[in-house]
């Protein structure tokens, strides 16, 4: 019994890290039919999109094939969601690109573009991986929503333009929106399009559109990219100028090791640690989207570990970095998936294709696949949470306006530094300029309430409740002090200044040398500083850094009430309507005990 419990306990393990195993051993025979029929659908999708995104990512369209295939298996084996799909994503493939051309130039030799980004891929999965094993996913944090909304705005833009002249069955020789975006007017302008590519072209986006739209359970892409395909066949439209992806190399790809020079590395793993930031903050949200739906439970460390296996199994096979895509794991779900076992039947469609059939795509127009990115790049934007900003949050209007911005006019890998850093001094700003307000008693209602929502509650003279939304640290110390100073220095000067102290998490040495000085001058003018609702590790470091003798043990108090209180039984003070004073026992202004 006891040697059976430790085998239980060594297949639980090698489950958890492994999730593939786990799935093996669990499997349940009825799924089958199911994950079956799920994987076909799902290959009519991600063949086109393969092709697609590697071509969007400056790379031959066999190689996006590749990437889903490895990609897949990859995930399969270590990922820890049923039904997450992997694979080349319109979001990272811009990236790539613009990594790739910041590592060779533009229009590089093909052969080591795909090894560098082989290599790409590689850096990212080891360090997904090992964020991962590192329990990193709150890196994932750095991009706020407004900010991942305005990133992903000005990524579905800079797409967008950048597909316009492939649609139309030209291309132009520039860079950055701007350029791409004067250069496709001036290609119209001089007559540069091909009639039956824009058609070709507008037509598959239509078609697409219109599907998702109207008739969201039908197969959009796989439909329009096969009448694409047939329409072109039929009327020999390779022979009228429209471009076509040709023939496909037959077989398997090598087994290939990544390489690049040093300074090559250098510049590669600057991309890399950009496009990790934006797959985790993907694949966590797409992870828990899904996980919500079915019922699981979500792994994010796994779910990293996961996606670095892919990006790794597929960098060894000629594929470049991937991440979880929602609109594939959609389908996955909608076709009835049930287990990972619908990605593998995916890969292993495109695998028979390519050994097979690898001339079934030779008539595939390079304007449908056009067509492909720019219907992806509609899905990216989000317009109806931009207007929501603008309504709800102006702030945050101008935080998601800003990441556009430097998406659309800095370009994708400069975008994402620049989306990043506006997240992380957005939640700085908070902290140094917190909410600080006065507090006081409304009748009618227990507690004490902020004066800007109940301008009439009552007060009681001589005290002042006063609450600072934020941990006392180096970068609000001397915002807490000079507000403390002007209610000091108010036309009734205080007796007690009680600090509604819950929201103080932390008080760290900047701050605990800013307060001794402050409780002294405060003393000094009649008037003390009292602390209600602090929690126990910030009095402990408030006794660490000596400041308990100088404030007063007598003057901490568990709740605001009990602060209220001792105040009243030593003034005899009555609550008062604001500009109103209360008749008093006593004195009502004597010196702070």
């Amino acid at each position: 019994m006891s040697e059976r419990r430790e085998r239980a306990t060594a297949r639980g393990a090698v489950g958890r890290w492994v999730p593939g195993v786990a799935a093996v051993t669990t499997y349940r025979r009825r799924w089958l039919g199911k994950d079956v029929v799920a994987g076909l659908v799902l290959s009519s999708l991600l063949v086109p999109q393969g092709m697609a995104y590697a071509e969007l990512a400056g790379l031959p369209p066999i190689t996006g094939l590749y990437t889903t295939v490895f990609g897949l298996l990859g995930y399969a084996v270590f990922g820890a969601s049923r039904i997450l799909v992997v694979g080349p994503d319109s979001s990272l493939g811009p990236m790539i690109a613009a990594v790739l051309v910041a590592t060779i130039g533009s229009g590089g030799d093909p052969a080591v573009a795909v090894g560098l980004a082989s290599m790409l891929g590689l850096l990212v999965g080891l360090t997904m991986a090992v964020a991962g094993v590192a329990k990193l996913g709150f890196i994932a944090d750095l991009l706020s929503k407004p900010t991942q909304i305005g990133y992903m705005n000005g990524l579905a833009v800079t797409i967008f333009v950048s597909q316009l002249p492939k649609l139309c069955g030209f291309s132009v020789d520039a860079d950055g929106l701007i350029g791409e975006a004067s250069g496709f007017v001036r290609g119209l302008a001089n007559g540069d399009a091909v009639p039956a590519a824009c058609v070709v072209g507008l037509v598959t986006l239509a078609i697409i559109v219109a599907l998702q739209r109207w008739l969201p359970k039908v197969p959009a892409v796989l439909l329009a990219v096969g009448a694409a395909i047939a329409t072109t066949s039929v009327l020999g439209l390779g022979d009228r100028g429209v471009d076509v992806v040709g023939p496909l190399p037959a077989g398997l790809p090598p087994l290939t090791m990544p390489h690049a020079s040093w300074s090559q590395l250098v510049l590669l793993l600057g991309g890399a640690v950009g496009i990790t930031v934006v797959s985790l903050t993907d694949t966590i949200s797409t992870a828990s989207s899904f996980a919500a739906r079915t019922g699981q439970e979500v792994r994010a460390d796994q779910e990293m570990i996961g996606v670095g296996a892919a990006n790794v199994a597929a960098s060894f096979f000629q594929g470049f970095p991937v991440s979880t895509s929602g609109s594939r794991t959609a389908v996955a779900e909608q076709s009835g998936a049930r287990s990972q076992l619908t990605g593998v039947v995916g890969a292993a469609v495109i695998l028979v294709m390519l050994v097979l059939a690898p001339n079934l795509l030779r008539n595939l127009p390079q304007p449908a696949l056009a067509a492909v990115v720019i219907a992806a790049s509609l899905s990216l934007a989000d317009l109806p949470g931009t207007a929501r900003l603008w309504r709800h949050r102006r702030l945050e209007f101008v935080v998601c306006l800003t990441a556009f911005l430097g998406v659309a006019l800095l370009g994708v890998l400069p975008g994402i530094g620049v989306a990043v850093g506006i997240s992380v001094l957005n939640v700085f700003r908070r902290v140094w300029w917190p909410y600080q307000t006065e507090l006081r008693r409304t009748p009618g209602l227990p507690g004490y309430h902020d004066v800007r929502s109940y301008p009439a509650a009552e007060h009681l003279p001589g005290l002042v409740i006063f609450r600072f939304d934020a941990p006392l640290i180096f970068a609000n110390a001397r915002v807490f002090r000079d507000q403390v100073r002007r209610l000091a220095r108010s036309r009734e000067r205080p007796v007690w200044i009680v600090l509604a102290a819950e929201p103080v998490t932390d008080v760290d040495t900047t701050a605990g040398d800013m307060l001794g000085p402050l409780i002294d001058q405060l003393a000094a003018h009649g008037t003390a500083l009292v602390w209600a609702e602090l929690k126990d590790p910030v009095r402990r470091k408030l006794d660490r850094y000596g400041l308990t003798p100088a404030i007063g043990p007598e003057h901490f108090f568990a709740t605001l009430d009990e602060a209220v209180g001792a105040y009243r039984a030593r003034t005899g003070a009555g609550w008062a309507a604001p500009g109103e004073e209360s008749p008093v026992e006593g004195d009502a202004h004597p010196r702070p005990t």
